[in-house]
């Protein structure tokens, strides 16, 4: 009896599970000092989740050595629910260090709410989200992706909706809700079927079962994957699944705006990357065309729904960076479609990797500007940034320069770069008609980002407004731009994250 207990009993690397643990941690106990923080320090919170999530981030060093699991099964140490491998650690640093930067620009906006806003729940839902997202690319098992996938999003829901009597933002949530439930709905139908199908939840027992599958459960197990796919194409915002983006992202806090452009696309695209590529290379066939056709209709949507958007609109820049993140994310599928058709699958899902890490740094960057100038533009028209190089040239030359990494146009080099990686996988994996569809949907992009470029250095109309930048607002600025340019300096460091080590 004692050595049957010995069997089940594992021990934890708490090491390998630290960065989310962390966050989880610092959630709980923000919540907690919450209660008994008088309001005149309740800005205190904002700085201890800062240092809680910046602890999570510098916790992912110790596990760059190597691949290191945890939560296995008995006797099978391959097969484990936890895996902080490569993979992990990259898209656990552009989670974590997105929240960061999000929460740099939430303790600006907190104090600009002047306490219209709860902040010992707004940390709270914040920090859960980040944990649950930092879980999400460590899972190996269906069970605990969904679980890692709901903390995510669950908070996200109250997050979109916390400002209080705010019809938009009620509004904004409730779409983002509705949306987000239902994919889990149909993503939960569809592991249900696989598992049925396979007996197991494990990513890599799936990989091997599902391809010997009982001819009476062949079409329960084909029928389990398409749903799983559909649930997964919402998360990430794919087309036509991306109707709830423009309005969550007007309604929301401007901060969790820029945190769900990032932070959402990561958990969404790691999740996908694990159900296609791990769990069911053997149905490539199914989900390689799928994606392919998702990823054109997502860039073409995307593009064409923020050249449409009127300068003279209110939010019209939020919106046109909404409508710009679902382009993006177009981009960001052509890899994941060339690695059903490519040789060599890790080769193109790194180009995902890569793509997503220059996509965080300068879309962060662009949302930081618009947190600025929202603060004395409350409308944040794209035409109140006319002239703002004559107000703050720092300002100016850093959206200029975001700007033109997403455009992939120089001295925006990492965009560029990005770019040519996306493209190239493309095209190595024979896909030369979505690779033409992405060249035509980047120089439509062109049109609208080097027209808001223009606007920066305009004369201003009127009397300028001054901006003044606070201090977590000029760090979350500092940091977006130092990665940016320390990435177009030498964008052969992205090339490192190409070899993502899934396999």
């Amino acid at each position: 009896m004692t050595a049957t207990a010995a069997n089940l009993v594992q021990s934890v690397d708490w090491l390998a599970i630290a960065p989310p643990t962390v966050a989880a941690v610092v959630a709980l106990a923000v919540l907690v000092a919450d209660l008994f923080v008088g309001e005149q320090r309740k800005a205190l919170l904002g700085w201890v989740s800062v240092a809680g999530l910046a602890a999570s981030a510098l916790l992912l060093l110790p596990l760059l050595d190597g691949d290191r699991s945890t939560f296995c099964l008995t006797g099978d140490g391959g097969v484990c629910s936890y895996t902080a491998d490569r993979f992990t650690l990259v898209i656990q640093f552009v989670v974590l260090g997105g929240a960061l930067l999000a929460a740099l620009l939430s303790v600006t906006t907190l104090k600009d709410a002047d306490k219209r806003l709860p902040e010992g729940e707004y940390w709270f839902l914040l920090l859960s989200s980040a944990a649950g997202a930092a879980l999400l690319p460590a899972s190996r098992d269906l069970a605990t992706l969904i679980v890692a996938l709901e903390v995510a999003s669950l908070p996200a829901f109250a997050l979109v909706g916390i400002r209080p009597g705010d019809r938009r933002s009620s509004e904004a949530a409730l779409k983002f809700f509705l949306s987000s439930v239902t994919a889990t709905a149909v993503s939960l139908m569809g592991i249900s079927f696989v598992y049925a199908s396979t007996g197991t939840l494990y990513l890599s027992q799936v990989a091997d079962r599902i391809q010997h599958v009982d001819g009476q459960l062949h079409t329960l197990a084909q029928t389990g994957v398409v749903l799983t796919l559909v649930g997964f194409a919402f998360k990430t915002a794919a087309v036509p699944f991306h109707f709830w983006v423009p309005d969550t992202y007007v309604g929301a806090p401007l901060p969790i705006a820029a945190y769900l452009s990032v932070v959402g696309k990561a958990v969404g695209f790691s999740g996908l990357i694990l159900i296609t590529v791990v769990a069911l290379p053997s149905y490539a066939d199914v989900w390689g065309p799928a994606l392919a056709a998702l990823a054109a209709l997502t860039m073409t949507v995307g593009n064409v729904g923020a050249l449409r958007q009127q300068a003279t609109r209110a939010y019209s820049a939020v919106r046109l960076l909404a409508w710009s993140s679902v382009g993006q994310a177009g981009y960001l599928l052509v890899p994941i479609a060339a690695a059903a058709y490519s040789d060599d699958a890790e080769r193109s899902v790194g180009s995902t990797v890569a793509y997503a890490l220059m996509y965080a740094a300068v879309n962060l960057g662009a949302f930081a500007v618009a947190a600025l100038v929202g603060r004395t533009k409350a409308a944040n028209r794209l035409t109140d940034y006319r002239g703002l190089y004559a107000t703050n040239p720092f300002a100016a030359l850093l959206l200029a320069f975001f700007l033109l990494c997403l455009a992939g146009l120089p001295p925006g080099i990492i965009g560029l770069f990005a770019k040519v990686t996306v493209f190239s996988a493309a095209v190595d994996a024979g896909l030369g008609w979505l690779a033409v569809v992405m060249a035509v949907n980047v120089v439509i992009a062109l049109f609208y980002y080097l027209q808001w470029t223009t606007l920066l250095f305009r004369a201003p109309e009127g009397e300028p407004a001054t901006h003044r930048v606070p201090a977590p607002l000029t760090a979350a600025l500092a940091l977006t731009g130092v990665l940016g340019v320390a990435l177009s300096g030498a964008p052969q460091l992205v090339l490192r994250f190409a070899d993502t080590g899934l396999f």
